[in-house]
């Protein structure tokens, strides 16, 4: 007899709501009970952020699902624009933590006469900016340190195309914590060089620009990471920017 069949779904349902998103989806193959409960609004609203309705309500195109099971899968597959479409939003499958990339119109970009801003058919973003002339490049974007996931682990990616993998491999980058004034004495700076960029899923490139931990909500100031590229000025030929990911490891 199936030491499940005698416990309420709605008890499964609590019990599921207490795993992770890739645990509850698995447990339908335990017993036809569990594959009924994990189907309950119960055990996936416990797996989306809690303020998934005011993110869902940003979104600049109507989101339209039926259960919280298939907004969560949405959420994890198609992200959406928020913020009047400055960054889109998603979540990460695996557990359900928040991710966010601020569009290419939204950071910083030296030398800003040197790029143009234009459409792009495989963005998600309305203009990605495309390097029109060769030079060296300083690429810089924040986010507010709240918004992401808390006790969480994340890294920040420089989304882009670019002709050659190795284009970007002698860029410097770095990512801080900052608030309103300095930068906070207990936040070390975080340098590396000499990375290799990988394709995406989307089509895109992405070149990691730093890791950092984002601890709890006392921090109230922003994330920033910067890519700085001076050599290998013919590798850059052709560069377009999407936006910065941070996105949960």
């Amino acid at each position: 007899m199936d030491p499940f069949a005698r416990l309420p779904e709605g008890c499964i349902s609590e019990i599921l709501s207490f795993t992770s998103p890739l645990d509850a989806s698995r447990s339908s193959i335990v017993s036809k009970e569990f594959g009924s409960a994990v189907e309950s609004d119960a055990v996936w609203e416990r797996f989306l952020p809690s303020e998934y309705q005011e993110i869902v309500s940003e979104s600049i195109s109507p989101l339209r699902y039926a259960t919280k099971k298939e907004l969560y899968f949405h959420l994890c597959h198609s992200p959406i624009l928020v913020d009047g479409g400055k960054m889109s939003f998603s979540l990460h499958k695996r557990d359900g933590k928040k991710c966010f990339m601020v569009g290419a119109r939204q950071l910083q970009i030296s030398w800003k006469g040197c790029w143009d801003f234009i459409p792009h058919t495989n963005s998600r973003f309305a203009e990605v900016a495309r390097l029109r002339s060769v030079g060296w490049i300083h690429i810089q974007g924040r986010i507010k340190a709240r918004i992401l996931s808390k006790n969480a682990h994340y890294a920040a990616y420089l989304v882009f195309w670019l002709e050659k993998m190795d284009g970007l491999k002698s860029s410097s980058t770095v990512v801080r914590f900052i608030d309103d004034e300095n930068t906070r004495s207990e936040h070390k700076e975080c340098r590396e060089t000499g990375k290799m960029a990988k394709m995406r899923d989307d089509g895109w490139m992405e070149i990691e620009m730093g890791k950092f931990y984002n601890k709890n909500e006392d921090y109230d100031g922003e994330i920033e990471v910067w890519l700085i590229e001076i050599n290998n000025p013919h590798g850059k030929f052709g560069l377009m920017v999407e936006g910065i990911e941070f996105r949960p490891i």
